[in-house]
């Protein structure tokens, strides 16, 4: 029997309402007990000082493999979640052929197995080849594995089709993530419509074609009975279009990202492509609006979308470069920075949405530290102090637009099942 004591932490699991320093017992990879005291344990972890919280959930991440291994691999992927906190991820199935039959499930189940990094669950295509033409096989991904289905990097543009998938999906009480856009009206865009994008004369891309989109998905949620989940809400009309449909009882939940609670289209004043992503930044209000909708609970989830681009590809002129950012290992450090730190949310408030929600939405059996549930664990320094190097990031990739940011909050040590898969370096 392998024993591991976590000592002298400050437990917060949002899932039991626990908030105390104690300390925690992990036995045969699950959690045995709290109250514990040492008592020749396998291995003691000393976590004065830290918190002690359920390992991290990321619910929209880009993994890239199979397809498109010069971005990311699952083993890379799965490395950088580790250095972030995540002892959970969700991929997206816009991969190369995308992950739409039972086969593609299974291989990436294997390769995740064969990284044994960290728990990778699948979320599998609405539509055949992500073509928004015809419903995938959804009762065959759900026996495979799938926990979720999404055409992201797509919106299901038919509205019959997203009409039919909420009512299929119904069958196996699995949500529906749908990326926000109408896409004639961001056809050619490269940033948020706005005075920045008149006054760079760039093509803009209006927050109108998201919250349309997104007002169409909860109505046809709201006719069918279905479960929507908005992916990277990033307007203030589409945090207020939720607000208003969860008042109705409407099956809807939403997710943000950190890019869109940090920055905003001024950034693009640089012409950098990292600041490049789609959704785009949009205005400093639109950030004040993400930021009010997690105070109040309309945003339910933070999630990364890690959307790994090798460097060349980052490195084209603005409007030939791809949408996205790598958001893996600096995820937790702007939660602690620009949420926390900035009296915005306490941390079980920002862990809620990074543990339980995740998980609740996916329909998973994580993002808890009840005695009896697998000892997925991340241990967070909330007063660590570092630099945002992307040279040393984990990850295949680096483009992110938070290179040289010095943020407080890190994830010190990660364990999953009971294994310590990952520490921070000292000093």
């Amino acid at each position: 029997m392998s024993r591991t004591l976590i000592a002298g932490g400050r437990v917060i699991d949002p899932s039991q309402k626990l908030d105390r320093v104690t300390n925690l017992l992990i036995e045969d990879g699950r959690i045995a007990a709290y109250d514990v005291a040492p008592n020749g344990q396998d291995l003691t972890i000393d976590a004065r000082g830290k918190i002690v919280a359920p390992g991290l959930i990321d619910m929209h991440v880009h993994l890239r493999e199979p397809g498109r291994e010069e971005d990311e691999t699952i083993k890379t992927g799965t490395a950088a979640a580790l250095a972030g906190g995540f002892t959970s991820i969700a991929c997206m199935p816009n991969t190369e052929p995308p992950i739409d039959t039972q086969a593609q499930v299974e291989f990436v189940q294997h390769q995740a197995a064969l990284a044994g990094h960290c728990n990778v669950y699948v979320v599998a295509c609405v539509s055949k080849n992500r073509e928004g033409k015809e419903l995938a096989e959804l009762g065959q991904l759900v026996q495979a594995g799938a926990v979720a289905f999404t055409d992201d990097g797509s919106p299901v543009y038919d509205a019959e089709l997203m009409r039919r998938a909420f009512e299929y999906a119904l069958m196996f009480d699995k949500p529906i993530l749908n990326h926000a856009e109408v896409r004639e009206l961001t056809s050619g865009g490269v940033m948020h419509e706005g005075l920045v994008s008149l006054l760079l004369g760039l093509s803009g891309m209006p927050a109108a074609a998201e919250d349309a989109m997104v007002s169409r998905d909860i109505v046809l949620a709201e006719a069918t009975g279905g479960r929507i989940h908005i992916m990277h809400i990033s307007s203030g009309g589409s945090v207020e279009v939720v607000r208003r449909a969860k008042r109705r009882a409407v099956r809807v939940t939403t997710e943000v990202c950190p890019h869109h609670f940090t920055l905003n289209d001024e950034c693009l004043r640089s012409f950098d492509s990292n600041f490049k992503m789609s959704p785009p930044l949009r205005s400093a209000s639109d950030v004040e609006a993400c930021i009010a909708g997690l105070v109040d609970g309309t945003i339910d989830v933070i999630c990364t979308d890690h959307a790994p681009h090798a460097l060349e590809k980052k490195m084209q002129e603005l409007d030939q470069a791809p949408f996205g950012i790598v958001g893996l290992e600096t995820a937790l450090g702007l939660v602690g920075t620009r949420l926390v730190q900035a009296g915005h949310l306490t941390w079980p408030q920002a862990l809620e949405k990074m543990t339980i929600n995740p998980a609740r939405v996916l329909g998973i059996d994580k993002g808890t530290l009840a005695v009896g549930a697998d000892a997925d664990i991340t241990i967070i320094d909330p007063d660590r102090r570092w630099t945002v190097d992307t040279s040393r990031f984990a990850s295949k990739s680096s483009n992110s637009p938070f290179a040289g940011w010095v943020l407080t909050g890190r994830a010190d040590t990660v364990i999953v099942g009971g294994k310590v898969k990952h520490q921070a370096e000292r000093g």
